[in-house]
């Protein structure tokens, strides 16, 4: 059978972590191994429990953005998904970039957010559909209606590559492994994509290649 998936959870409101806690416990098939209410604290569980996904709030002293970039320095492989009542498209964008596998909207249903952490579990990420559909309006906003084709053909075919594998939620550090490249190889690719695209970061380019995937999919 397989084991539990470990959670840590750290948010500044003691009731809420209960409320979660005591949600995913009555689920089943996670273990609650640590919680806090710091970024400190969050750095701290990072380090010491490490925990297979850690349960992060934007607004807690310290920062919750700025845990993300000290934990994912520190150790890369950990799962963080946001959870939070930030809609602001700057701290999604930001939140992402950092390498974030979730972004959730407090608000969920327990059964739905034990269903996101079994899937950021499985490697996936997750992105809220109205947070997903609000970055997808505002990139089209910027771009022609029917630019997003010619704009992908700029690329080289290994930024194209790499730029599938960065809209399926991988870190830049995940696609040099995948491709047997170094991590600053990738970063030099990326910002020829972003540049080829016109657009302003990671997750503007990856929005971007979903759209064109999915609509290239549902074509007759």
């Amino acid at each position: 059978m397989i084991g539990a998936i470990r959670i840590a959870i750290v948010d500044d409101h003691p009731l809420f972590r209960e409320g979660v806690t005591r949600s995913l416990s009555e689920i089943g098939g996670f273990e609650m191994v640590g919680e806090g209410a710091t970024a400190q604290d969050a750095e701290r569980l990072a380090s010491t429990v490490r925990p297979d996904i850690l349960l992060l709030d934007i607004s807690m002293p310290g920062g919750g953005l700025a845990a993300v970039a000290n934990i994912l320095a520190d150790h890369p492989a950990q799962k963080i998904v946001m959870l939070t009542v930030s809609e602001a498209n700057t701290d999604v964008t930001k939140a992402l970039n950092a390498g974030v596998r979730g972004y959730v909207l407090k608000g969920i249903g327990s059964r739905a957010l034990a269903d996101i952490l079994r899937n950021v579990a499985a490697g996936e990420s997750y992105l809220s559909p109205t947070l997903s559909a609000r970055l997808l309006s505002d990139l089209q906003s910027l771009q022609p209606a029917d630019g997003t084709t010619d704009r992908l053909r700029q690329l080289t075919g290994r930024q194209t590559e790499i730029l599938r594998l960065v809209a399926e939620g991988l870190s830049n550090k995940e696609v040099a492994l995948r491709l047997d490249l170094q991590e600053k190889t990738v970063k030099h690719h990326m910002t020829g994509v972003l540049s080829k695209l016109n657009v302003r970061n990671r997750t503007e380019a990856a929005l971007m290649m979903r759209e064109f995937r999915d609509r290239d999919r549902n074509r007759p």
